[in-house]
């Protein structure tokens, strides 16, 4: 591609309707890139991909550049909240457990030295 000339972009309209009218009239992908006048038949290839797959929906899904590495997403404040009381609970929960296996074992030793 020249340099200064943008890529074509196509709306998800479009590639709903070029790979229908391809399935329906039985068209090959060159024969469909040439009656859409689409510069690749490998395009039309991918979009037929993503149709099969994920359905007309997925052409509104951007698929550009490179994926997010950046701060993952923020929880709302009311799920954040649920989470910390959660490990709170959990916790507190995993002491008394610890706290009991040692008052049981300290009963356990006790019992065998009284029999003795």
């Amino acid at each position: 591609m020249p340099k200064g000339i943008p890529n074509k972009r196509y709306t998800p309209e479009f590639k709903k309707l070029v790979i229908e009218t391809m399935l329906e009239e039985k068209l090959s992908y060159s024969e469909t890139a040439r009656r859409f006048e689409v510069s690749d038949h490998h395009r039309i290839q991918n979009w037929e991909r993503i149709y099969l797959t994920e359905g007309p929906d997925g052409f509104a899904v951007e698929r550009r550049g490179r994926g997010r590495k950046g701060r993952p997403k923020q929880l709302p404040k009311a799920v954040e909240e649920d989470l910390l009381a959660e490990v709170q609970r959990l916790r507190a929960e995993n002491e008394y457990l610890k706290n009991l296996q040692a008052l049981v074992l300290e009963d356990e030793r006790r019992q065998r030295r009284k029999r003795r």
